[in-house]
C-alpha cells in the first residue's frame, strides 16, 4: 500500500465573524459556508446578533456551519456588553459555548485599570476552567504603543507565558504589534497552546490583522508545525477586511486566508514517526479526494471556482502565486448584502 505524501492534523478552520466588519454576524456565517471554512468564532460584540444565543443558533443550523468559538466581550468597546462585571462577561461566554457546542471561550488578560479583576484573573480562570469542558483560552496581547511611548496596558501581562494558565490562545498580528518573536512564545506556551488567531503584521504600532502572508510572522512556518505535531484545536482566520472597497474584495481575501491556510496546515509524512502525536490526523495520498491540492481550495465544498488548485504533490507553487491564484479565482463568488457591526480586533 503506497504511503501517504502529507498527513493533514484534525484542526478545524475558522472564520472570526470580526473578519468581515462591517458587515454582520449573519454575513459572517453566509461567507463561511460559501467559501468553505469549517466553523466560525463568535466575536461578541454590539451586534446584537453576536450576543443572542438562540439567533447564533438559527444561523448555525441555517447554514450548517458549526460555532467553534466564542470570544467574550473583553474590548474597549464591548466594556458594558453582556454586564459591566468581566466575571459575569466569562460566565456568560462559557454558558453560550456550553449551548452552542463551542470548545473555546477566548479571553484576553484584563486592562491594567481592572485593578480587582486582574489581581484574582490567573485563580479565576482556573476556577471557571474546572467548572466545565469548554476551554478558556487566554490570547497574547501587545504593548500600546504612540510614537517613543509605550503603555503597559495589560495585567498581569500582555505576555500571557509570564502566567500560569491552563489554555492559550496565540494571535500572530498580535505577535507582530509586540515585536516579539512569535514561534518563540508557541515553544513557551508548549501543550498548552488550545487555539490559534491566524493573521499577520510588519510589527507597526497598529494591531493589523493582515491577511496571512502579506506580513513578517511565520504563518506558514507555524501551521506547518501544528500540522507536524498533530496539533487538534482550531485555526481561526482573524483578518481586518475594512479596507476592502466592495463585498467581493472582502470576500476574496477571506478566500486567500483560507487557501494559505488549507496549503500550509499539512506535514510530509517523512517528519512523521510511527506512533507520534501527529499520527492523528488524516492521512492523504497523492491524487485522493482528500489530498493537499482540494483541502487547499476554500471553496472545495462550495464552488467550482476553488481559489487555489495547487498541489503540494505534484510541482509546488510559490507563496505569492498561491496568493495571486486565490485573489483572482475567489473574486467571482457572489456576495451577501446583510451589513452590521463586527470588530476587526
Amino acid at each position: 500500500m503506497t504511503e501517504p505524501v502529507v498527513r493533514i492534523p484534525d484542526a478545524k478552520v475558522a472564520l472570526s465573524t470580526a473578519s468581515v466588519y462591517p458587515e454582520s454576524t449573519a454575513t459572517a456565517f453566509e461567507i463561511a459556508a460559501r467559501l468553505g471554512y469549517d466553523g466560525v468564532e463568535i466575536m461578541v460584540w454590539t451586534d446584537p446578533v453576536s450576543q443572542d444565543i438562540e439567533s447564533l443558533r438559527r444561523l448555525s443550523d441555517y447554514h450548517g456551519v458549526p460555532i467553534l468559538a466564542v470570544h467574550a466581550p473583553c474590548l474597549l468597546i464591548t466594556q458594558r456588553v453582556w454586564s459591566t462585571d468581566p466575571w459575569v462577561k466569562l460566565q456568560r461566554a462559557k454558558a453560550a459555548a456550553e449551548k452552542l457546542g463551542a470548545s473555546t471561550v477566548v479571553v484576553h488578560p484584563p486592562f491594567r485599570w481592572q485593578r480587582a479583576y486582574a489581581r484574582e484573573f490567573v485563580r479565576g480562570i482556573w476556577r471557571m476552567a474546572g467548572e466545565t469542558d469548554v476551554r478558556f483560552a487566554v490570547e497574547n496581547m501587545y504593548p500600546w504603543r504612540y510614537r517613543d511611548r509605550e503603555m503597559l496596558a495589560y495585567a498581569p501581562d500582555w505576555d500571557v507565558t509570564h502566567d500560569d494558565y491552563r489554555h492559550f490562545t496565540i494571535d500572530l498580528s498580535h505577535t507582530a504589534t509586540a515585536r516579539t518573536d512569535a514561534l518563540g512564545m508557541v515553544d513557551r506556551m508548549g501543550d498548552r497552546l488550545a487555539h490559534i488567531h491566524l493573521a499577520d503584521g510588519m510589527g507597526s504600532n497598529k494591531d493589523e490583522h493582515l491577511v496571512p502572508g502579506r506580513g513578517a510572522q511565520p504563518c506558514a512556518e507555524l501551521l506547518e508545525r501544528l500540522a507536524a505535531t498533530g496539533f487538534d484545536g482550531n485555526v481561526v482566520v482573524e483578518v481586518n477586511t475594512r479596507r476592502a472597497m466592495s463585498t467581493a474584495e472582502r470576500e476574496a481575501d477571506l478566500a486567500e486566508a483560507l487557501a494559505f491556510t488549507r496549503l500550509h496546515l499539512a506535514s510530509p509524512n517523512t517528519a512523521v514517526s510511527p506512533g507520534s502525536a501527529a499520527s492523528s490526523g488524516s492521512a492523504v495520498s497523492p491524487g485522493s479526494a482528500a489530498s493537499p491540492g482540494s483541502a487547499a481550495s476554500p471553496n472545495a465544498a462550495a464552488s467550482p471556482n476553488a481559489a487555489a488548485s495547487q498541489d503540494p504533490a505534484a510541482s509546488p507553487p510559490s507563496r505569492s502565486s498561491s496568493r495571486s491564484s486565490s485573489r483572482s479565482s475567489s473574486r467571482r463568488s457572489s456576495k451577501p448584502s446583510s451589513r452590521g457591526a463586527v470588530p476587526g480586533s
